[in-house]
């Protein structure tokens, strides 16, 4: 049974799924940092100075009352708290992941199409005569007998 599970575990596919869940891992923490740290200050800052992981709404107040300065006084204060501002963030780090993993299959998918071949030369033609389709290099229509010129 070890032996066989031994073989399961080093097929290409299950290493090849590990090490995306790996990668996918510290890509997730990539992002995050993107939109945590880069992306939604300037968006808080041109909404009237916006911290969005500061956004909560109280649902019931803890042992110290509130208003609560922070979300973290809120929630060491052990208050019952709705974070919005976290989920936004969170919608937001979906959609450059969404995206992200989309153009990199989009990538992929072009890369693995194959090219299309050139349009093949042509063999035949029409005899100017009676309109039947010949060889390409035939000097007399076996149709109507007539004489052609060579191309």
């Amino acid at each position: 049974m070890l032996k066989e599970f031994k073989e399961f575990a080093m097929r290409g596919n299950v290493v090849d799924m590990a090490v995306g869940i790996i990668i996918g891992a510290a890509f997730g923490q990539i992002v995050t940092s993107l939109v945590n740290d880069v992306l939604m200050p300037p968006i808080g800052l041109l909404l009237g100075d916006v911290d969005f992981s500061n956004l909560f709404l109280v649902l019931k107040g803890g042992a110290v009352a509130g208003p609560y300065a922070s979300l973290a006084d809120a929630q060491a204060a052990g208050a019952v708290t709705v974070n919005y501002g976290l989920f936004v963030n969170t919608v937001i780090s979906f959609v450059i992941v969404a995206l992200a993993v989309f153009l990199l299959i989009r990538g992929i998918n072009r890369l693995q199409r194959p090219e299309e071949a050139p349009p093949a030369e042509p063999t035949t033609k029409e005899c100017p005569h009676c309109l039947s389709t010949i060889p390409l290099q035939a000097t007399r229509c076996p149709h109507c007998t007539s004489e052609l010129e060579a191309t």
